[in-house]
């Protein structure tokens, strides 16, 4: 059992690795679609999934209370850091700003994955490999989110390949993490935590970030992408709640 949820929390490294193909031929209409595209899956993975989920692991009468402060501070955490990252590069270079930005939060958002894929993989296997489907459905755009915006900042592929390799991979550190570490001493307490300051580094990288850096380009289609990626991450949802 350990080797297959090794082996899925591997498939959903990989999958965020898909991001990469969009540098190889992409306009600036494909830049602003991906853009808005990304930031509705994250926004709705953190609306649908990331915040309610928080909840339940929350054993207190007051579930609302911890869960919102996390996010409001790690809302406010993006803007220091994105500050942090302005300042240290040229702030003409707004794309290569959120591409950094968004691997940072994608590898806080990845480890605590690899470590609940592979903790639900070793419970239940069923429900780690559809689990491993969902987090290969949204890590797509998370490839993209860092891929592309890198790869446009820099014209550089080579460094857009290996940000979106560190950010992948960080899934499968977690895994490592809990092999050795974690799987008898993690709690619910703790993945609330960290469920809820994944979704206010994603809403943060959604709204300030992405959605900012998309309305630069002329196009009048990349609300229909910031749709596409909403529907989706519902119908995702609703086609694994029916296979559970």
């Amino acid at each position: 059992m350990n080797l297959l949820a090794f082996l899925l929390s591997l498939i959903s490294s990989i999958s965020t690795l898909f991001g990469i193909i969009f540098i190889y031929k992409s306009d600036d209409n494909i830049v602003s679609n991906c853009l808005y595209f990304t930031s509705g899956v994250m926004i709705t993975v953190s609306i649908i999934d990331l915040i309610p989920e928080s909840f339940k692991l929350f054993r207190t009468n007051i579930k609302l209370i911890p869960t919102t402060l996390f996010i409001l501070i790690f809302i406010n955490i993006g803007c220091l850091i994105s500050k942090y990252i302005d300042n240290k590069t040229n702030n003409d270079n707004s794309l290569y700003q959120v591409g950094i930005i968004s691997m940072i939060a994608i590898i806080i958002h990845n480890i605590p994955e690899g470590i609940i894929t592979y903790i639900t993989a070793n419970k239940n296997l069923k429900l780690g490999i559809m689990l491993t489907i969902s987090i290969m459905l949204h890590n797509i755009p998370e490839g993209i989110s860092i891929a592309i915006p890198i790869y446009h900042g820099t014209k550089n592929k080579r460094k857009a390949i290996i940000y979106t390799l560190i950010a992948g991979f960080s899934e499968l550190f977690g895994t490592i993490i809990a092999f050795i570490l974690l799987s008898s001493f993690i709690n619910n307490f703790i993945l609330a935590c960290i469920l809820s300051i994944t979704a206010g580094i994603m809403i943060y990288i959604s709204i300030f970030e992405l959605i900012k850096e998309g309305r630069h380009y002329n196009n009048k289609f990349k609300t229909i992408f910031l749709l596409i990626g909403i529907i989706i991450v519902i119908l995702t949802q609703i086609i694994i709640n029916n296979l559970l």
